[in-house]
């Protein structure tokens, strides 16, 4: 092998040259699935892969291009500008002379800008270029609607430990190394469904073969030992976890939160971001059912900013199983809601005189606080038919205990207090 090619990574060698020969996506490749029903007429549209890294979504458009027998230009968005999409624009102009239709490549569409997103969108429309775009984050949410309108997105997933087991052994064989089916396992299983993972990982432990060329138990662990998870702070992949934790806490099952939490960890997740989601959780999802899981996780954060690693990801573990267990209630959270859509969507009340405040002979005149109960001079320190919301609003229930844990004690003592609001002979706002 020269040196040229040996230079190029194994990733970029094994790279599928005809469609037949890819991996992964049968429901999208499969007999009777869209993009096959497209390929197959020969209808190019502009199209946007959005999938995780290593699932192919480069070596797609390549093969889509060489099927259709189209020009293909490949764009990375980190490294170009507005010049190269020109350039690129004017390069399809002259394959239209040839009567030949130009895709244009854009990998990681999602780091171009609105301005860069547009350079392009006229020359989609009139058909110069057939854009592919190729994404790890949410087309919705990185996408211009004008483009994205466009374009038909098709979601790649992440392959299958069977299409990754193929793709090792294929590898090894061109290689000439021996590795056992034992091994292979371990290395899909690594790999996350990333194939170019997979053959990064194949090709460090060719690096270090024998003259036998096998892959031995002990290599593989060297290349295996310390490889973090599939795990991208900030995309998909990170809030599709802290997603499946938090989802997990609320739905009580304790398995399930301290698995995703290990997962985030096992990823490299800052431990502090999951200590600041866990308070979250208590709040929004326990609440006043029961008020110490807050708590619990206050200190679970303190303990890993004093202690650090292992130590405080242990007690943010013990945190997350409590949260798990806890009784569930969402009253405080939903009320909380309710009142900040009222106040963005209606009037700004004045506060009722009864509750100003009246630190001068003036305001007192002006009737300043002129009407106010003071509680701790009323029977049980309750002031009965008080109201001490504006007077728009004197009939809104915003604050509706659960009847679960603490909240169901909660929820009595407020049927009392309204009961003897009902029943007493002064009531505001009557």
């Amino acid at each position: 092998m020269s040196d040229s090619v040996s230079a190029v990574p194994l990733a970029a060698r094994m790279r599928p040259q005809a469609l037949e020969h890819y991996l992964g996506q049968d429901h999208l490749l499969g007999k009777d699935q869209p993009l096959r029903r497209a390929l197959d007429s020969g209808q190019l549209h502009s199209m946007i892969f959005w999938g995780p890294p290593g699932v192919g979504k480069t070596t797609l458009a390549q093969l889509i291009a060489q099927l259709c027998d189209a020009h293909f230009i490949n764009i990375s968005a980190v490294l170009a500008g507005v010049k190269d999409i020109r350039s690129a624009v004017e390069e399809a102009k002259k394959q239209q002379f040839f009567q030949r239709r130009t895709i244009l490549f854009i990998d990681e569409v999602h780091r171009f800008n609105k301005a860069q997103q547009d350079a392009f969108l006229p020359y989609v429309e009139d058909g110069t270029v057939i854009f592919v775009g190729a994404t790890t984050e949410n087309p919705s949410f990185e996408i211009n609607n004008a483009l994205l309108s466009r374009a038909r997105v098709y979601q790649l997933n992440a392959l299958t430990d069977e299409s990754l087991f193929h793709i090792i052994q294929h590898a090894s064989d061109r290689q000439g190394w021996i590795i056992s089916p034992e091994q292979i396992k371990r290395i899909a299983a690594h790999a996350d469904g990333d194939a170019r993972r997979a053959l990064n990982l194949i090709e460090l432990a060719g690096d270090m073969v024998d003259e036998q060329s096998e892959l031995t138990a002990g290599i593989i662990n060297l290349v295996l030992n310390g490889q973090p998870r599939r795990f991208d702070k900030g995309g998909d992949l990170f809030y599709e976890q802290i997603s499946a934790l938090h989802k997990s806490v609320r739905g009580s099952s304790a398995d399930g939160a301290l698995y995703w939490f290990c997962r985030m960890l096992d990823g490299g997740c800052e431990p502090l971001y999951i200590a600041r989601r866990l308070v979250r959780m208590a709040s929004e999802d326990i609440g006043n059912a029961d008020p110490r899981a807050l708590r619990l996780c206050l200190d679970a954060w303190e303990t890993q900013e004093r202690l650090g690693s292992p130590e405080g990801e242990l007690a943010m573990a013990q945190a997350v199983c409590y949260l798990a267990a806890a009784p569930k209630s969402n009253a405080v959270y939903t009320a909380y809601n309710a009142i900040r859509r009222d106040i963005a969507s209606s009037p700004s009340y004045d506060v009722p005189m009864h509750l100003r405040n009246a630190p001068t002979g003036m305001m007192k005149e002006q009737g300043f606080g002129e009407g106010y109960r003071y509680a701790h001079d009323e029977v049980d320190a309750y002031a009965a038919g008080e109201n001490y919301l504006p007077e728009e609003l004197k009939d809104k229930v915003y604050y509706q205990p659960v009847e679960r844990g603490l909240e169901k004690k909660i929820a009595e003592k407020l049927r009392y207090l309204r009961q003897r609001d009902i029943e007493a002979p002064f009531i505001r706002y009557r």
